[in-house]
């Protein structure tokens, strides 16, 4: 594996951007699909201002999004391998618009966490099978695949609070009618430039990703994630509370850290897991996000800020890593395996937002971020015990004299379709 995830040399294989006009449309698509997880960073103190509602309530906009994300993970297979990735796509992508453009229509709490649970069912279609498909069409191989896809999660996380800060400091009602027109846009990018995919031989059925996950590798992956993603969501659906912003200071602030994210995830994770191994980099970042989150919540304004930046580098390289493990550790079908690793992680997504707040008003502002870093901490000590489940997908991001005293390397995971 070259470091350089650019490089257009080895065997004639094409780099990240030497990519077919349907990866780069599904990609583009995609990139929308995350901004609409962090557009509303920027704007949730307006919304709670605007409809009015307590912290605990708008937080319940990603609860509500990410409970039906998870939820939704183990009919996206059931579907995709029915009507195929091209009309799960289109589906996905159409419903978002329907939901988004009726967010901003929202006269109360309420209606507004109804029509994103909504929105979370369209996303779950659309980034589910976006994965897939890129994985499947890209050239390159997987490796390429993968950063492709981290890609556009890392520039529509670093996009989203700014369109939403940009959109929102007009009307918080703005940003979910922008969302809705750029997925439009997308529709019509997926609908002229993606070709149906292949459907698998076998149908998959709806309990299929909870089978996959009596593998004891891609349960162990999921385990951490869950922890891990209860860390990363409470940095992205509490922070801006604690910060207390306006729109465009609070929507810099994580445009920053989605930078860091975008570049630590394609640029940074590749290098590292060639030289040290993705389990060392992956425990390693865990534990770093769990020091940085403790400074975070005990640090004043300006440290906060720092750290909340700061956290996006290691959110990076957690999901860089976490991904390829999620694809390669187990003998199922990449779709399978990643429907059932992301059931597990996004159920903790959707817990972050709501306990945060919570955990504020019982005990003091601090104790949410002690929370987030044990959590972190806890999904190392889950790589760290369960490193030999773990080890069929590192073995191929081992450095080479590791490698060769491992007796060599892992085969390359059977594609997805």
């Amino acid at each position: 594996m070259s470091g350089d995830p650019f490089d257009d040399s080895g065997g004639g294989k094409a780099g990240l951007l030497r990519q077919p006009k349907a990866v780069w449309a599904t990609a583009g698509a995609s990139v929308v699909a995350f901004m609409g997880i962090g557009l509303v960073d920027p704007i949730l103190p307006s919304i709670a201002e605007g409809l009015p509602a307590t912290p605990s309530q708008v937080s319940l906009l990603f609860t509500s999004y990410f409970l039906i994300t998870a939820l939704a993970m183990l009919v996206t297979g059931f579907v995709s391998s029915r009507i195929g990735g091209r009309k799960t796509l289109l589906l996905g992508l159409a419903l978002v618009v329907v939901f988004a453009g009726l967010s901003g229509t929202s006269g109360s709490v309420g209606e507004l966490v109804g029509f994103r649970a909504g929105w979370g069912l369209g996303n779950a279609l659309f980034v589910s099978t976006s994965l897939a498909v890129i994985v499947g069409a890209a050239a390159g191989g997987s490796a390429a695949a993968i950063l492709m896809y981290e890609s556009a999660l890392g520039l529509g996380m670093a996009c989203g609070p700014l369109l939403g800060a940009v959109l929102g400091d007009a009307s918080w009602r703005f940003p979910f009618f922008g969302t809705a027109a750029l997925m439009a846009i997308g529709f019509l990018a997926i609908t002229t430039l993606l070709k149906e995919q292949p459907k698998p031989a076998r149908k998959t059925s709806l309990l299929d990703p909870v089978k996959a996950l009596g593998h004891g590798g891609l349960a162990s992956a999921a385990g951490s994630a869950f922890f891990y993603n209860y860390a990363f969501f409470t940095v992205l659906a509490f922070t801006p509370f604690v910060l207390n912003m306006s729109p465009y200071r609070s929507g810099a602030v994580f445009f920053a850290w989605g930078v860091l994210l975008a570049v630590f995830s394609v640029l940074v994770a590749p290098r590292l897991q060639e030289r040290f191994g993705s389990l060392k980099v992956l425990g390693a970042s865990l534990v770093l996000m769990g020091i940085d989150l403790a400074v975070l919540g005990y640090g004043n304004h300006t440290t906060a800020i720092v750290c909340t930046i700061v956290s996006g580098a290691f959110i990076g390289l957690n999901n860089t890593v976490y991904t390829e493990l999620a694809l390669g550790v187990s003998d199922a079908p990449r779709p399978v395996a990643s429907a059932g690793y992301n059931f597990v992680r996004w159920f903790a997504a959707a817990a972050a937002p709501y306990l945060a707040p919570k955990i504020e008003e019982w005990t003091d502002i601090h104790i949410p971020f002690v929370v987030a870093a044990l959590a972190a901490l806890a999904g190392a000590g889950i790589v760290a015990v369960r490193r030999r489940a773990l080890t069929m997908e590192a073995e191929e991001l081992l450095p080479v004299h590791e490698r060769e005293d491992a007796g060599g390397t892992a085969a390359e995971p059977a594609p997805a379709n």
